[in-house]
């Protein structure tokens, strides 16, 4: 039974229905593959700042995260988010274990920035993957939410993209990316197409000519990343369809894939 990674980020959360947890936990049950969950939280940290009157910007789809943001951040994804995806995926009668990156050194991290430009944003050095392998030992689905913790005890905020990719880097699983659109699309010749497979070089040229934008970035270079750091295979996938989690897992074609060499398209 393979690892999979899903990072499902805070602009999907919401959307995702009942039968993608229930989806989860079959494929757990009937041993198709070992679930991970990564989150993210963008929209509910977006609305928490706000309410808290806190500014905060960003970088490249990375947000600068000064001591406030870090706290909402944290509030938000590992005491409200974190627990909610864990109480869906119990209501789907599966067993769900919530975590932060902190819980038993999980997410080890340093500053993605030695500048301190970004403030408390970190990039993942080391994974604690022990209590993993023991939660999924004991057929529950480990849930993370991405903060991460650094010498002294210092705790950065870990872009989901991120995470997720170090996560399936280091159990040595499949990425998929949970997303509400079914994958990197554009527009040629006036209709809107999903690329099935896309590499290196051309995401870096989507990207130049901003194709790919926004908090599309760190997630394709996320995958580009994990493909790199040893991980089989980086999908972005659409979760609020029925059936693409299962279809995907069944072998079809479903999503955009990201892969290391050259394709023919689309």
């Amino acid at each position: 039974m393979g690892i999979v990674v899903l990072k499902m980020g805070g602009s999907v959360l919401e959307k995702l229905p009942e039968d993608f947890y229930k989806s989860l936990v079959e494929l757990k049950e009937k041993k198709i593959c070992d679930p991970i969950i990564v989150h993210g939280g963008g929209l509910e940290i977006n609305q928490a700042l706000k309410q808290a009157e806190v500014e905060s910007s960003f970088v490249d789809g990375l947000r600068i995260t000064t001591e406030d943001v870090l706290k909402i951040a944290e509030m938000v994804m590992s005491g409200s988010i974190n627990k909610r995806i864990v109480n869906k995926l119990i209501k789907a009668e599966g067993i769900a274990f919530g975590l932060s990156g902190v819980d038993g050194s999980l997410l080890q991290a340093e500053p993605i920035d030695p500048s301190g430009k970004l403030g408390f944003v970190g990039k993942v050095k080391k994974i604690n993957d022990y209590w993993l392998k023991l939660i999924m030992e004991q057929g529950g689905i480990p849930v993370i939410s991405p903060i991460g913790i650094g010498k002294e005890g210092i705790r950065y905020n870990i872009n989901g993209d991120m995470a997720a990719a170090a996560v399936a880097s280091s159990v040595g699983g499949k990425l998929i990316f949970v997303s509400d659109i079914p994958g990197v699309m554009e527009t040629i010749d006036g209709k809107q197409v999903v690329h099935s497979k896309l590499t290196k070089r051309e995401i870096n040229s989507m990207i130049s000519s901003g194709v790919i934008y926004g908090g599309m970035i760190p997630k394709v270079n996320s995958a580009m990343d994990a493909l790199s750091a040893g991980v089989d295979e980086s999908v972005i996938i659409n979760g609020v369809s029925p059936s693409d989690l299962k279809d995907y897992m069944k072998g079809k074609n479903i999503g955009t894939k990201i892969v290391m060499g050259e394709v023919q398209h689309v």
